[in-house]
């Protein structure tokens, strides 16, 4: 009797183990083809064949950035030409594409395409008028609200009825350049759901970190626009010369910085009062600013003089220079303000520096022309937008 019951009990228990595998065999092959965010489109990622695969990343290094070492994960391919590449900072990162593409791509912090967003809309609906039926944009940067929840685009030209010549690099302000539209995306539908009229080609986009602002520098129209974040509306339009571009913003929303790069010089905007002073000749064509989490120190890349400079903001003076290559244009720095990311142009490559004293630590080579770059929080990793059509996943550990 004993006996017979052990036999029936080992019998029982077999089955049950067999259950329990195939179970977890099943279960784990349908989460391997699922990605993030729901709505997934047609798939344009997958590492080559001389990277290792992505894996998804939970545990951060506690480690100082400036001590890390960058090593190549995986290259995103597909029908993609990035100007630049932004994190959500909440484990997303999209990618704008011009009017090359007429898309915003969007990735899971692994390099996994989450979705991919015309940038088609019908200006009529959002109560704008001269334009009707529908028109396209050229998505060229974006910032992200403090939560991740919304995406702000500046369109570097809009293409439709009622838009006159399309968007240049050489102009100058008021010569009929038509004027274009920062959309705002739901990160959560993956649509456009509010659009703000800016100036002529506009390029970098900033949120203030109180949240109150959406900042644009508006390259043909020698000016910043200053959106306010809640209406989705222009407030004001500052005045600062010749092609406008990086925007960095203080960490108590006191002041921006704004490099105008036809000139030497860095315009500081009082955040308060809408008025403008000067960190007057700090080198030639000022292309890209970063600030590090104090607001003490200011960075900026030199795109004429192929340098990275760093700026005392509360003197603004200029204390350390350093080359890291040819034509230094899109930077960003590191959450722990420890290490500088800089992408060299022309010299097909990137630059880690360390911010304390503007070492260069390390120097990766990229695809022809890297354009943009973006730190990804969650995972410490580095997307780097090759202009060629590719994006760079690279592990900072």
């Amino acid at each position: 009797m004993d006996r017979r019951l052990l036999t029936v009990l080992l019998g029982a228990l077999a089955v049950i183990g067999v259950a329990v595998a195939v179970g977890a065999f099943v279960g784990g092959d349908a989460s391997s083809g699922s990605t993030a965010g729901g709505s997934s489109t047609t798939t344009t990622t997958g590492p080559p064949a001389s990277t290792t695969s992505s894996t998804t990343t939970t545990t951060r290094s506690s480690t100082p950035s400036e001590a890390r070492r960058l090593s190549t994960v995986r290259t995103i391919n597909g029908d993609i030409s990035p100007k630049s590449v932004v994190a959500s900072g909440k484990g997303l990162v999209s990618a704008q594409n011009m009017m090359y593409r007429h898309s915003v791509t969007v990735y899971d912090a692994d390099g996994n395409l989450v979705s991919t967003i015309p940038d088609s809309v019908d200006l009529a609906a959002f109560g704008v008028t001269g334009h009707p039926g529908v028109s396209k944009g050229s998505p060229v940067e974006a910032a992200y609200s403090k939560d991740g929840r919304y995406a702000y685009v500046s369109n570097y030209s809009m293409y439709g009825a009622g838009f006159g010549p399309e968007g240049s690099d050489e102009c100058q302000a008021g010569d009929g350049t038509s004027e274009s539209f920062l959309y705002r995306i739901d990160m959560r539908t993956y649509r456009i759901d509010a659009v703000a009229a800016v100036g002529a080609v506009p390029k970098y986009v900033a949120v203030t970190p109180d949240q109150r602002y959406v900042l644009v520098s508006d390259w043909c129209s020698f000016a910043l626009s200053v959106v306010d974040r809640a209406t989705m509306r222009e407030v004001k339009r500052i005045p600062l010369g010749p092609y406008p571009r990086g925007i960095a913003v203080a960490p108590d929303s006191s002041r921006a910085y704004v490099a105008v790069m036809g000139t030497r010089d860095v315009a500081v905007i009082d955040l308060r009062s809408l008025t403008t002073s000067w960190i007057r000749n700090v080198g030639g064509g000022p292309r890209h600013l970063v600030i590090d989490p104090t607001g003490r120190w200011l960075f900026a890349t030199l795109n004429k003089d192929g340098q990275v400079i760093k700026v005392d903001t509360s003197s603004g003076t200029v204390v350390g220079r350093v080359a890291t290559g040819n034509q230094p244009r899109s930077m960003d720095i590191s959450p722990d303000g420890t290490a500088l990311y800089v992408v060299n142009y022309e010299s097909n490559s990137i630059a880690k520096v360390r911010t304390s004293d503007l070492a260069v630590t390390q120097t990766v080579p990229t695809g022809v022309h890297p354009i943009g770059i973006t730190y990804e929080p969650t995972t410490d990793r580095v997307f780097v937008a090759i202009y060629t059509g590719a994006i760079v996943v690279l592990a900072d550990a």
